[in-house]
């Protein structure tokens, strides 16, 4: 075992200039609110929606399909702007779902096949029921390729809908609808994966699996390096792109791949650590610490991280706060001119308003309801009838994945394109509305344990 430096106390850090903590406060205060990253989103999707109708709509056209050029000579890639957040930045997003999933299934909720049942269950008939209302609308039409548009639940606007009426919901029913949203994600992904590639190409998918293959090895010897990562990441988006798959998707797999469990336990790490502040309270108080001593203590506390925590503390803020709100705002911008209430009846984005506000509360609570009657699981939080269907409600929010999957569904048809992404922020505005109304007014609030 390595031999702890000797240390003496630290002397207190400098104070914060007053003026400093007055600026800086409230920006802290909210991003320390669980819906801050909703509240974001929401901002961004409605910003988007009137700069693309106001007097500068061309500005906002010109920002996102501007063209963009990236390598060197004789091997450059072209593309806009709007496909560098939506192809590029996305795929860091995707990372830290992956790495979600991959907490939840090593440590979390998922850690057992009783915990993870019913949400499971739930997650299923809101996938299934949404998809086939929408076909009973777009069936034998060319809008017939959106199908999976309305499968989606946006984990952040769900949860920052929940945290507004979070005494009136049980921390278990909170629980369910995330770990809903993460078999929901998982759906989504292999929806993604099989059903909206380009055509597969076998020699460069047999080289994806050999990247994948370097990172089950670099988990396997518990690689702690961010750099290896990035370029194995790198790689596995550039050979999957070329395979005909999504490469956003070497994100859920670069995230799947990550050590989820610490190479030491806590409670080794933290008796060395009290060996080591006994010592140091024994030596001279005068001197300062040095460089060997904090590093000591630093590479003691990385043994007890694993990287998956590690990765999702560096990037969660990142994508929360600036990647997906740049996202809404890169893709919420309908212009509406020309549109009038009688579009919303098309078969296109009534699919998709249908699918989310009435398909997912209709699965996810028939669903949930069936498996508690059988007996499969107990009622999530002890909630009743009127708490499970506001939480139903409230999963009709399926912004993010659902932009997602339509530009992917009509990325050769910007008419269908339009629709279908009116459709999804009438739906998920309604589903947010009706949910929140529902849990604040009419279901009876949480029982405290």
């Amino acid at each position: 075992m390595e031999t702890p430096p000797s240390v003496p106390r630290a002397a207190p850090p400098p104070p914060v200039p007053a003026l400093f903590r007055v600026a800086i406060a409230p920006v802290q205060a909210f991003f320390r609110l669980e819906a801050a990253s909703g509240i974001l989103l929401a901002v961004c999707a409605v910003a988007a929606m009137v700069w693309a109708n106001s007097p500068w709509a061309a500005i906002y056209t010109g920002l996102f399909d501007a063209r963009l050029e990236l390598g060197v000579e004789g091997m450059r890639a072209h593309f806009t702007f709007r496909e560098f957040v939506n192809d590029g930045l996305m795929t860091l997003f995707f990372f830290v779902v992956g790495m979600e999933i991959k907490r939840e299934l090593a440590a979390g909720e998922l850690r057992s096949f009783s915990r993870a049942v019913l949400p499971l269950i739930a997650a299923l008939g809101g996938m299934v029921v949404p998809a086939l209302l929408y076909v009973a609308f777009n069936a034998g039409t060319p809008s017939m390729a959106g199908w999976a548009i309305p499968m989606a639940t946006d984990i952040a606007f769900a949860i920052g809908c929940l945290t507004l009426v979070k005494a009136r919901v049980s921390h278990g029913l909170v629980v369910f609808l995330t770990a809903l949203a993460i078999f929901d994600d998982i759906g989504g992904i292999l929806v993604i994966a099989l059903f909206y590639g380009s055509g597969l190409h076998v020699e460069w998918l047999l080289a994806s699996v050999g990247v994948v293959v370097v990172l089950l090895g670099f988990g396997r010897f518990y690689v702690r390096n961010g750099m290896l990562y990035a370029l194995a990441g790198a790689a596995l988006w550039y050979t999957l792109h070329h395979a005909g798959i999504h490469a956003t998707l070497s994100g859920v797999v670069l995230g799947l791949c990550i050590p989820a469990l610490p190479i030491r336990s806590g409670r080794e790490v933290l008796s060395e650590l009290h060996q080591f502040v006994d010592s140091c309270i024994l030596q001279n108080a005068d001197e300062q610490v040095s460089g060997a001593q904090i590093l000591y203590i630093e590479e003691r506390l990385e043994d007890v991280e694993s990287p998956l925590n590690r990765f999702v503390h560096l990037w969660h803020g990142y994508v929360a706060y600036g990647i997906v709100p740049l996202f809404a705002l890169a893709n919420s911008g309908i212009s509406l001119e020309g549109m009038g209430l009688g579009d919303l009846l098309k078969p296109l984005p009534l699919g998709i308003i249908v699918g989310l506000f009435v398909g997912k509360q209709l699965g996810i609570f028939l669903f949930t309801w069936v498996a508690v009657k059988a007996r499969v699981s107990a009622m999530p939080g002890g909630a009743g009838p009127g708490q499970l269907h506001g939480v139903a409600v409230v999963a009709g929010i399926g912004f993010t994945v659902a932009l997602f999957v339509a530009g992917l569904a009509f990325l050769q048809d910007a008419e269908l394109l339009r629709e279908a992404k009116l459709g999804i922020l009438v739906g998920s505005l309604v589903s947010a509305v009706v949910g929140y109304v529902l849990l604040r007014f009419v279901a009876k609030p949480a029982v405290p344990a």
